[in-house]
């Protein structure tokens, strides 16, 4: 297996990565200031909820009808107009007196650029790094995702605490600028993997094909369901905790970054195979604490804990990549993406709403128990599939 030092030295790897870095750093503080702003406009824990997940709502519409670009667009002019227009986007939601539903017009205009994103930059990552190299690489990409969303949302909490929501936002969209011009100075000018236009038909064929699998099935929907519904208890902290959502916020990032440190580079492969399941029951089962309303401090404790279980995307994604042929690679893993996005969004709007009708805390328990009974509902469905070999797979793309 690759070590972190070789990624580093490996040509386009560092420049996709330090762009990526500057990306998530302006989510996680951009995404605490609008919550935040909404939350504080309308005092509605649903609309805190979409307006920080809501982009992720609208990827199922990226997925259905653009995604077959993942492979049809050169990756560095895609990534890079990708970062500007959530610059442009971020900046004018910072617009003072901007109504409420004008900001969820851009929420989802912003979703539907997005939709693009994760199928290009992954598809590219997969094609710099060798096979042993992927899955080090994507392990290497979460810890660094989890780095700087515990910056991001500890910065992000004390810049609201002295700056205004808006000024926060415009720091947001300066991230995005600079994460624009690292990948366009910093990545060389591929081809793309696959000719042909960018077609929802060209899009709707993959799909097809790559759903037409059921090993392949089960490995999206243990990648999109479990994980989706924990991200709607965690879509909740603002109202939860108005003040303190940037401390959960990174705890939670902290309890990501260790278990993808865990799985991605201290577990042998015989065990890491074996810990999907476990992983995700560790992810969903202490939220289920939140139904006796825990202060501030076991919640953190709750939150960090939990989070360890978001290293089960590795597995799954190690899975997935055995499952599917190279050709299609950057599309399988826009479709794991954009179907994780759209899961989370939804996610959110339902653990909004349930929230609304009870309180915060409920809403957490109900989305934690969902996620343990999806997780025991798909191990079942899934020891009753034959394991295949990749030869099979890679037969159905011909």
């Amino acid at each position: 297996m690759s070590s972190y030092r070789s990624l580093l030295r490996t040509p386009e790897f560092t420049p996709l990565f330090l762009g990526s870095a500057a990306q998530t750093a302006a989510q996680t503080v951009g995404g605490l200031a609008l919550g935040t702003l909404v939350y504080q406009a309308t005092g509605s824990p649903l609309l805190s909820a979409v307006s920080m997940f809501g982009p992720s709502l609208a990827q199922v519409l990226g997925a259905t009808f653009l995604l077959s670009g993942a492979d049809r667009l050169p990756p560095r002019t895609a990534l890079s107009v990708i970062a500007l227009a959530f610059a442009a986007g971020t900046a004018v939601q910072a617009a003072p007196g901007l109504p409420v539903g004008a900001v969820f017009g851009v929420v989802l205009v912003l979703g539907l650029v997005a939709s693009l994103g994760g199928g290009v930059r992954w598809g590219l990552l997969n094609e710099i790094l060798t096979k042993d190299g992927y899955l080090p690489g994507r392990s290497l990409f979460n810890m660094m995702s989890g780095l700087m969303q515990i910056a991001g949302f500890a910065t992000g909490g004390a810049l609201l605490g002295m700056l205004s929501s808006r000024v926060c936002l415009l720091l947001s969209a300066a991230l995005y600028l600079l994460a624009a011009l690292a990948l366009r100075l910093g990545l060389t000018a591929r081809p793309p993997r696959t000719v042909g236009r960018t077609s929802p038909a060209a899009t709707w064929r993959t799909n097809a094909l790559l759903w037409s699998s059921r090993p392949r099935r089960l490995t999206y929907l243990g990648l999109w369901l479990p994980n989706g519904l924990v991200v709607g208890c965690e879509s909740l902290y603002v109202s939860y905790a108005p003040h303190a959502a940037g401390t959960l916020f990174a705890c939670g990032a902290f309890g990501m970054f260790a278990g993808d440190v865990t799985v991605g580079r201290l577990l042998p492969p015989a065990i890491r195979r074996r810990l999907a399941t476990p992983l995700l029951l560790l992810l969903a089962t202490p939220y289920l604490v939140f139904c006796a309303h825990p202060p501030l401090p076991l919640a953190a404790v709750c939150v960090t804990v939990a989070s360890v279980g978001f290293g089960a995307s590795l597995v799954q994604q190690e899975r997935l990549m055995d499952l599917t042929p190279g050709e299609l690679a950057g599309q399988a893993l826009g479709l794991h993406s954009s179907g994780m996005l759209t899961m989370q969004g939804v996610s959110a709007a339902l653990a909004g709403a349930v929230a609304q009708l009870t309180s915060p805390a409920a809403g957490m328990t109900v989305m934690a128990a969902g996620s343990v009974c999806v997780t025991l509902a798909l191990a079942t469905a899934a020891r009753r599939s034959p394991e295949p070999g990749r030869e099979p797979a890679a037969a159905e793309a011909h």
